[in-house]
């Protein structure tokens, strides 16, 4: 599914307005696809009392008609944030409310419209759409302050939550906190970022009678991974492969104190699939990982005197980047420190093959940063939003408010692949191309879960997926174990290593 930013959403309408598809009609389609979602819930939960938030623009207007629907099944109030409607579409179908509908006007009946609001089994809020840029003017800061208090009514927000930036998911001040949202068309970029999408709730995507012809044109920011998956799914194997058809990895990771980095990255490279791992380990390690990984081959290394792979190892290390290697993963539970940069700054110089660089690695390259342009194959970096913050030399607030943008502009600028985790993480691809995964969990905020992902993406590789179909595949089935996982344990209980188990039923 496309993510479309507001301008583009709205160029679109007009071009559908332009083809001959009337505008007013597809008001009502939007009313009525809220107004679906809205009666569903009255008739689960038994409400009968319902009070509509209507700005004076056209998602007022939404919400006027949403209104009309729903006055059939529930008592319903309409509250006048900002006094009477002004677009036309929106009187229209202001002057189309039944009389048995409640209309209040904030600045005049405050009282009237605190009492609407605080007995309200559902609150719908139709004040401000895609096109809200700035903070929320007072009564509609006050209309949201009344219904974000009554905590238990069902709230459903019009295409956005009110007080929410569209296309970057800032939120100046306050905002309505929905456990619904239904958007029109196609998502919005604060459906999928945040800190918006927490205030989002579920999301659903309604057509409105804008023909998929004219949707498939339109300028997009990112798109959905699962849409990827459906047009890219993995491959079937052949029945006669082997270890050397199904590739080889080589896996750079592990220090004195992070053995555990290797095993997760290393196991669930082999879960994905890789016919065989080479793992390189600091010699003090070697013991715990290989008793972990009874199915790798180990490569032990000498190390610097405080537990990491010393750079004096390279040589060694250039040997299997020169034979027969088919993907390189360095960078988990690696360490830091000044011969780490020369040496992950030399394997990413060196390799012919795609390297996905994770953890350490890329903390290790930050005072050479550099290389990544002198990489010759194809490179995956996989930052956390701190990592991403030290690579683009800012903090990570700014990263997270930034995420799209961020992702993409350093993938263009360094000619690299970047998969900036979190919750929805984004893969921005040197191209210019973004996707935003949706599946995953809050229950894989927990060390190791990365190096996992690490493990699985490299693995893709090893098997001969081109760099952009392993980053969304291992991204996206990395997120549905996770949501397995959830779904068996909770997201409170489940570890990362949980995330190994499940891989084997998501394959």
């Amino acid at each position: 599914m496309i993510v479309v930013e507001s301008n583009e959403m709205l160029n679109l309408e007009r071009t559908a307005a332009r083809s001959g598809i009337s505008l007013s009609n597809l008001m009502e389609q939007a009313g009525a696809a809220v107004a679906e979602l809205a009666a569903k819930i009255i008739t689960q939960k038994k409400i009968k009392k319902i009070t509509v938030l209507c700005g004076k623009g056209n998602n007022g207007g939404d919400g006027f008609v949403i209104a009309r629907f729903l006055s059939l099944m529930a008592e319903v109030s309409v509250i006048l944030v900002n006094e009477y409607p002004a677009a036309d579409l929106a009187k229209m179908n202001f002057n189309l409310i039944p009389d048995k509908v409640g209309i209040i006007n904030l600045y005049d009946q405050i009282e009237e419209t605190a009492k609407a609001v605080d007995e309200a089994e559902m609150i719908i809020d139709a004040i401000y759409g895609i096109g809200f840029k700035d903070v929320l003017d007072p009564g509609s800061a006050q209309a949201i302050d009344l219904a974000n208090r009554n905590k238990t009514a069902v709230k459903i927000a019009v295409d956005t939550p009110s007080g929410i930036i569209c296309n970057t998911g800032e939120i100046p001040g306050e905002c309505f906190n929905a456990d619904y949202t239904v958007t029109f068309t196609a998502l919005k970029p604060l459906h999928v970022l945040y800190p918006s999408m927490d205030h989002c709730g579920k999301v659903s995507v309604a057509k409105i009678g804008i023909p998929q012809d004219l949707i498939d044109m339109c300028t997009y920011a990112m798109r959905t991974t699962d849409e990827y998956i459906e047009k890219h799914p993995l491959a079937v194997r052949q029945k006669s492969a082997h270890k050397g058809t199904n590739g080889t990895l080589l896996s750079i990771c592990g220090s004195y104190g992070m053995a555990g980095a290797a095993v997760l990255s290393g196991e669930a490279a082999l879960r994905s699939g890789v016919g065989l791992l080479k793992s390189a380990v600091p010699q003090s390690i070697y013991p715990i990982v290989a008793s972990k990984l009874t199915e790798a081959v180990f490569l032990p290394l000498r190390e610097d005197g405080k537990g990491k792979i010393s750079s004096g190892e390279f040589e060694i290390l250039q040997e299997e980047l020169l034979g027969r290697t088919d993907a390189v993963l360095i960078g988990c539970g690696l360490g830091t420190s000044m011969e780490m940069t020369e040496l992950v700054s030399a394997v990413i110089a060196s390799a012919s093959k795609p390297v996905v660089l994770d953890a350490d690695g890329i903390n290790s390259i930050i005072p050479n940063i550099d290389v990544l342009r002198q990489a010759m194959a194809p490179v995956i970096i996989t930052p956390h939003p701190g990592e991403m913050a030290r690579l683009t030399g800012t903090d990570i607030m700014t990263v997270q408010k930034n995420r799209y943008l961020t992702a993409r502009n350093f993938a263009s600028d360094y000619g690299v692949t970047v998969v900036l985790k979190g919750a929805n993480t984004i893969i921005a691809f040197p191209d210019g191309n973004v996707y935003v995964n949706m599946t995953g969990n809050n229950g894989m905020a927990k060390g190791g879960s990365g190096d996992i992902l690490a493990g699985i993406m490299a693995s893709f590789l090893a098997q001969g997926m081109s760099y952009d179909d392993a980053a969304v595949n291992a991204v996206y089935y990395h997120g549905l174990a996770g949501d397995k996982c959830a779904e068996h344990f909770s997201p409170r209980t489940m570890l990362p290593r949980d995330i190994l188990n499940e891989l084997v039923n998501v394959f």
